[in-house]
């Protein structure tokens, strides 16, 4: 009775809290936000000037008291403060969405391995934020959720997500991740390299959109399909404005290190994978979620490095924030898989 009383008086929402962009779903009408994870903040008030996407756009452009941040880096919380902001901003927009009477429930998806102390940071942020209740659940096993993989049977599973902030590698069987690594290798270290590629090799200093951009439009790790873009910056040599003719072999070696460095870190979690498990993952394969899953080539590359069939999820973006959703629709089923449920949480 109380728990119809409950979905009838306030929302459910799930929130897949990234380095680059979170996604908020909402229960009853899917993925409902999706913006990047930036604040602008005047440093003169210390007042919040814009999130999200106008933020974003604000990025490299700000004058010397209006600062663009970003609250999260690896995927857990730097700025507490601004963070709390952030989610009472994506709270609230949610809630004029569909209005309800007493404040959501929130699930809230967090990097595999993240300490009691940085899950606490997350809890209190959201409670702060205006949530009444705080679940959190590691990404990948969100993620898992999220395409459907049977993670409750005795069955192993092995999961990459490669996001902004860092690259969760996880196999799961009956409710649990057995052996999972954190990278600090994903998106923003792949914009990272094509920038001191670009410096070194090309005497051109570039913002980091700029390298997102470029990595969107040409970045791929196999050779294929010729292709190329103007990128423009600053010539460190002259100090003026200059353009350049970039192709895709350009953002393939500036990457290459980082996408080996990923291959090995795949590799010691199926090392130290028990053999039974080994054996469901060689006949499953792997699947990649995240928005690093997008990169061309990605799949056959991690295909022919570690002879095992690598799957793309569909809309790999989004699949955290829709096992956060599935799991807000069956939190007793699911109350197994989440990390530090308020009940578990350490004392403060």
């Amino acid at each position: 009775m109380l728990k119809k009383f409950y979905k009838v008086f306030s929302n459910d929402i799930g929130i897949d809290l990234g380095t680059a962009n979170t996604l908020v779903y909402l229960r009853g009408h899917g993925i409902v936000i999706n913006e990047p994870s930036v604040v602008a903040v005047n440093q003169k008030t210390g007042r919040i000037v814009a999130v999200g996407s106008e933020a974003k756009q604000m990025l490299g452009r700000t004058p010397a008291h209006i600062k663009a941040v970003r609250p999260l880096v690896d995927g857990v919380i730097s700025d507490f403060e601004v963070t709390e902001e952030m989610l009472a901003y994506l709270i609230g927009k949610t809630e004029k969405m569909s209005k309800k009477f007493l404040w959501p429930r929130v699930v809230i998806g967090v990097p595999s391995g993240v300490t009691n102390v940085e899950a606490r940071a997350v809890y209190d942020a959201a409670k702060s934020a205006g949530a009444r209740e705080v679940y959190i659940v590691e990404e990948p096993m969100a993620a898992a959720i999220g395409i459907r993989l049977p993670i409750k049977d005795p069955v192993g599973s092995m999961i990459v997500d490669i996001g902004g902030g860092t690259t969760d590698i996880a196999v799961i069987s009956l409710g649990g991740i057995v052996q999972s690594k954190n990278l600090r290798i994903a998106g923003d270290k792949f914009n990272t390299d094509i920038i001191s590629y670009l410096r070194d090799e090309f005497k051109l200093l570039i913002g980091e959109k700029t390298a997102e951009n470029v990595k969107i439009a040409i970045g791929a790790v196999q050779p294929g399909t010729f292709m190329e873009a103007e990128v423009r910056g600053r010539d460190l040599v002259t100090g003026l404005p200059r353009e350049v003719i970039v192709t895709d072999s350009d953002i393939r070696e500036a990457m290459s290190s980082s996408i080996n460095n990923l291959i090995d870190g795949i590799k010691e979690v199926l090392e130290t994978t028990p053999p039974e498990i080994l054996s469901d993952v060689m006949n499953r394969g792997i699947v990649l979620v995240g928005g690093g899953a997008l990169i061309q080539g990605l799949g056959a590359l991690l295909e022919v490095a570690l002879k095992i069939p690598i799957y793309v999820a569909d809309d790999p973006l989004s699949a955290v924030a829709r096992g956060t959703g599935v799991i807000l629709d069956d939190i007793e089923f699911y109350r197994d898989v989440l990390l530090n449920t308020q009940d578990a949480l350490p004392p403060r």
